[in-house]
C-alpha cells in the first residue's frame, strides 16, 4: 500500500510537540515502514526588532501537522490516540481522507522555498497607510504604492509640504499604522 499525506488537527501551539511525540510512538511500535515524513509546515520570516533583523519561524497552517502514512486500523489508532491530537481533517471521523498529491506537493514546495528565501513577517498592501519609523522621513505617515518582496522594499507616497512625494524604503523602516 502506498503512503499518502494526511492532515492531523493538533492543539494550537503544540504542533511541534505532536510531531515529536508521533515520531517517538512510531519508533516505539516498530511502524517505521508504514510512516513517511511527519512535519509542521513552517516558513522562515524576517522581522526588524531593536534595529536588527531577526529570523523566526511562522507556521502557515497553525494547529495542523502533516503525516505521510499508510492508513490502517493500527496506524489510525496510533495517531488518533497521541496526546494533544484532536483528529484527522477530511473524510469521516472513522475513515479520514488523504489530501491530494498536488496539495501535498504545493505545501512541500512552500516549505522548501521558505527555507531558501525568508519572507518578511509583516506583509504590506498597496493603498494601506504606514508610518515611517527611521530615516529622514521618520514619523511621517504615507500610503503604500508598490511592494517589492524580492528586494524587501516598499514605495510609499509621503506628504511633504502638502505634496505627495514617492519615497522608496526598506521594510524595516516602516510599520503598519
Amino acid at each position: 500500500m502506498a503512503k499518502r499525506w494526511y492532515v492531523v488537527h493538533a492543539y494550537s501551539g503544540f504542533e511541534k510537540h505532536v510531531m515529536r511525540t508521533l515520531r517517538e510512538r512510531v519508533a516505539l511500535n516498530d511502524l517505521e515502514e508504514k510512516f513517511g515524513e511527519i512535519l509542521v509546515p513552517t516558513e522562515e520570516v524576517v522581522e526588524m526588532r531593536d534595529g536588527k533583523k531577526r529570523k523566526s519561524e511562522r507556521k502557515f497552517y497553525p494547529g495542523y501537522v502533516l503525516v505521510q502514512m499508510e492508513m490502517d486500523d493500527g496506524t489510525w489508532h496510533l495517531v488518533k490516540n497521541t496526546p494533544r491530537v484532536l483528529g484527522f481533517i477530511g473524510g469521516t471521523k472513522d475513515k479520514p481522507a488523504p489530501i491530494t498529491e498536488r496539495e501535498a506537493e504545493a505545501i512541500l514546495r512552500r516549505v522548501e522555498s521558505g527555507a531558501d528565501k525568508p519572507k518578511p513577517k509583516t506583509l504590506f498592501e498597496p493603498g494601506e497607510i504606514v508610518r515611517v519609523t527611521e530615516g529622514p522621513f521618520a514619523d511621517f505617515n504615507g500610503v503604500v504604492e508598490e511592494v517589492d518582496y524580492d528586494k524587501s522594499r516598499v514605495k510609499v507616497a509621503v506628504l511633504i509640504f502638502g505634496r505627495s512625494t514617492p519615497v522608496e524604503l526598506e521594510f524595516g523602516q516602516v510599520e503598519k499604522d
